[in-house]
């Protein structure tokens, strides 16, 4: 059996959409405890810094993780988003202080139990999904504590889970796990990936696991890549990045990319 702590030094998932520069709302993300650092991304927090005078929409591009959130002042309706193979919005209103975890690849169905696929590409009332978890949110984490209390509760929280639970996977999951990472999403799922599984067993694996097949998962890595790399759009023209990862043409990259972020690469990389 292998554990994931080698995880987050192969995949650093992003969300720009929530980093643009906007005197209106406040992103921030913070790092666990060391200790659930092999589990846990980030947590989160999206507020808006006075009451706007729209509706925000919250854009969520694909990135493999699965998400748990909540308005700090609402904290009895808490919300999971599970693996999404395309970008998804949520219109979140005009005024707004969501806090947020983001379990990396894997980690969510490992310390929980919970079968990935059952949460893909849509968002659930997380009582539906975690009832004893969604009530120890809405009774402990309540709007009266700081954003730093918050955090310290949710650490010691899921310390609990990791100490309880176990953190254990099947060693050759695993292995594909990690070398789709390595090679940024780009190899032949069907060939590549030498696990001593059957391509049905893999793919058994990753639907509990990630919530979608291997080849579908290494889509989203490999648009991540593209994220992390931030190139210009002289350099996407220049370069053809896109021809390295295995697109076929501009057209398909362009297609692909809109899927997963909802703008075409020369917006996003103004």
């Amino acid at each position: 059996m292998q554990t994931l702590e080698n995880i987050r030094a192969f995949y650093q998932p992003i969300q720009p959409t929530t980093q643009v520069k906007n005197s209106e709302i406040l992103y921030q993300e913070i790092l666990p405890t060391e200790a659930l650092q092999s589990y846990i991304h980030c947590f989160w927090q999206l507020k808006s810094n006075y009451k706007l005078s729209y509706s925000y929409n919250y854009l969520v591009v694909a990135d493999g993780c699965i998400d748990i959130f909540f308005d700090r002042r609402y904290t009895c309706d808490s919300t999971i988003l599970g693996f999404c193979r395309r970008h998804i919005e949520f219109p979140i209103g005009e005024d707004f202080d969501y806090i947020g975890i983001r379990f990396l690849p894997a980690a969510f169905p490992m310390l929980f139990g919970i079968d990935a696929k059952t949460l893909s590409n849509q968002s659930h009332v997380l009582n539906s999904i975690l009832p004893d978890f969604s009530n120890w949110i809405a009774t402990t984490l309540q709007s009266t504590k700081s954003f730093e209390n918050i955090l310290t509760l949710l650490n010691s929280r899921l310390l609990e889970r990791v100490d309880t639970q176990g953190s254990y996977l099947d060693w050759r999951f695993y292995h594909a796990l990690i070398l789709i990472f390595k090679e940024h999403g780009f190899l032949n799922t069907e060939t590549d990936l030498s696990t001593n599984l059957s391509s049905r067993q893999l793919r058994r694996l990753f639907n509990f696991y990630i919530g979608t097949t291997p080849k579908e998962f290494s889509n989203v890595v490999r648009f991540q890549y593209i994220l992390n790399a931030t190139p210009s759009k002289q350099t996407l023209k220049n370069d053809k990045l896109y021809l390295d990862l295995g697109f076929f043409d501009q057209a398909h990259f362009i297609k692909s990319f809109k899927s997963f972020y909802g703008i075409t690469p020369s917006k996003a990389f103004l």
